[in-house]
């Protein structure tokens, strides 16, 4: 049986902020992201174990990939949920409306895991119209489903393009609001050469404003770029 999640630490601030009862709804990371390219990592089980297999481009390790590796319960549930991947379209909304908790009033689709199709993705969007008092939001790399889209997305439903993946060329053809990985405070943006905001709590995604970035955290690989910026903001270094 499929099931939301209670917010994380981060979500819990965005909780803070609005005054507003947080979930999300997670599938494994990495092999539910068919649009991944710089954060594409996934567990893979072998002899009893679990283990975050990188992609050939992988450059910053997908957070939620790590905890999958590190947490059997959070891989096992997330496994559950993404049995929803095989259901029809009508059978989806259906699960995922009818498990929406009661005092929910903010929904991030998906802290693990993407849209892994269109007929998904359109789900998404039959729910959220059918829950019109709630607001859902969420990151995605998935951008050829949501430029399908893009004129027909409910009002109370808020994406944010997540820059690194392998149809970034779509975000400055469409003009997608967009986040961007950095790897330290002030880095400038490689597209807009700007120094974007930080979101620490989720507010600017659950909003829909501008642009923004996000730090880098997480396990990293070992000797990385990303894995000295991670070591230095962890310790201040």
């Amino acid at each position: 049986m499929i099931r939301f999640s209670p917010a994380n630490i981060k979500l819990r601030k965005l909780e803070k902020k609005t005054k507003k009862k947080v979930y999300s709804f997670d599938i494994l990371s990495g092999v539910s992201c068919p649009f991944a390219k710089e954060c594409h990592a996934w567990v893979i089980k072998r002899n009893g174990t679990r283990k975050v297999k990188d992609g050939p481009h992988c450059r910053y390790r997908c957070y939620s990939a790590s905890q999958e590796a590190l947490y059997p319960k959070t891989y096992d549930f997330r496994k559950e949920n993404s049995k929803i991947l095989k259901l029809s379209f009508s059978e989806m909304v259906r699960t995922l409306s009818e498990n929406i908790p009661e005092d929910a009033k903010i929904i991030r689709i998906h802290t693990s895991g993407d849209f892994n199709s269109q007929r998904y993705f359109d789900a998404w969007l039959k729910v959220a119209r059918l829950h019109p008092h709630l607001r859902f939001y969420g990151y995605t790399k998935a951008l050829p489903y949501w430029i399908k889209r893009k004129n027909n997305l409910p009002k109370n439903l808020k994406l944010t393009a997540s820059r690194g993946g392998t149809h970034d060329h779509l975000i400055a053809k469409h003009r997608l609001r967009n986040v961007t990985v950095v790897l330290w405070r002030g880095q400038r943006d490689s597209v807009s050469h700007r120094i974007l905001p930080i979101d620490k709590n989720d507010y600017m995604a659950y909003t829909g404003g501008k642009n923004f970035s996000l730090l880098i955290h997480g396990t990293q690989p070992e000797g990385s770029i990303e894995g000295k910026a991670v070591y230095k903001l962890r310790y201040n270094k």
